[in-house]
C-alpha cells in the first residue's frame, strides 16, 4: 500500500527505523529539529531530557535511517556538529508483518505519549496567556463516528488536503499576523461490537 503524502513528509517503511524512532529522546530530538531548524546536540539536550553526549548518540542513530543529516555550522566552526531534519515531518503506515506491527505500535504509543505531554504543557504554559481571539480558537473535540474503513481513510485524506497548503507555505509564506498552531489528530477505531 502506498503512503499518501500531501505534506512532503519523510516516509518511514522500515520497521527498524520505526523502532528506532519510538525512543522518546530520538522522537523529541527529531521533532525539535523539524520545528526549530538545525541545532547541535548540546542545544537539543536541554529540550529532550538527555545529556549532550547521549543526545549526540541518538542523533547518529537517527542519521543511520536517513531522518537527520549533518548541517554546516552557521559560523563555520568545525568543532560543533550541527544536525538538521531531512523533512518537516514524517509518516508511516502500519506494516503487515508481525515485526512491523510491533514496531509501528511502539512508535504510535510514543507519538501519542508526546502529543499528550504537549497538550498538557500547552495547558500549563500557554493557555492562560492567549488573547481572547486565539483562546476562542483553541479547542478540542471528542466526536464518535460510525464509519467504514474507506470512509475513515477518505476523512483523513480530506483533512490532509485541507491542511496541505498551510503546511507547504510554512512560516515564510504566512501573513504577518499568523502564528504557529499545532494540530494534534488522534483517530481511535473502536473494537467491533460483539
Amino acid at each position: 500500500m502506498s503512503l499518501r503524502n500531501p505534506y512532503g513528509d519523510f516516509e518511514i517503511t522500515d520497521p527498524q527505523a520505526m523502532r528506532a524512532l519510538a525512543h522518546p529522546v530520538r522522537l523529541a530530538a527529531l521533532g525539535r529539529l523539524q520545528r526549530n531548524g538545525p541545532a547541535t546536540a548540546t542545544q537539543l539536550s536541554e529540550h529532550v531530557g538527555a545529556s549532550p553526549s547521549v543526545t549526540s548518540w541518538h542523533l547518529r542513530h537517527l542519521a543511520n535511517f536517513g531522518l537527520v543529516v549533518d548541517e554546516p555550522s552557521p559560523d563555520g566552526d568545525r568543532r560543533q556538529r550541527w544536525w538538521k531534519s531531512v523533512a518537516r515531518g514524517f509518516r508511516y503506515e502500519m506494516p503487515d508483518t508481525p515485526e512491523g506491527v510491533e514496531a509501528g505500535r511502539l512508535l504510535r504509543a510514543e507519538m501519542m505519549n508526546q502529543a499528550l505531554e504537549a497538550a498538557q504543557q500547552w495547558l500549563v504554559e500557554t493557555e492562560s496567556g492567549l488573547d481572547p481571539e486565539w483562546d476562542r480558537l483553541a479547542g478540542s473535540a471528542n466526536t464518535r463516528l460510525v464509519l467504514t474503513a474507506a470512509e475513515a481513510e477518505a476523512i483523513e485524506d480530506a483533512i490532509e488536503q485541507l491542511l496541505a497548503p498551510y503546511v507547504h507555505r510554512g512560516a515564510e509564506g504566512a501573513p504577518a499576523n499568523a502564528r504557529a498552531v499545532r494540530y494534534l489528530r488522534i483517530s481511535l477505531p473502536e473494537a467491533p461490537n460483539r
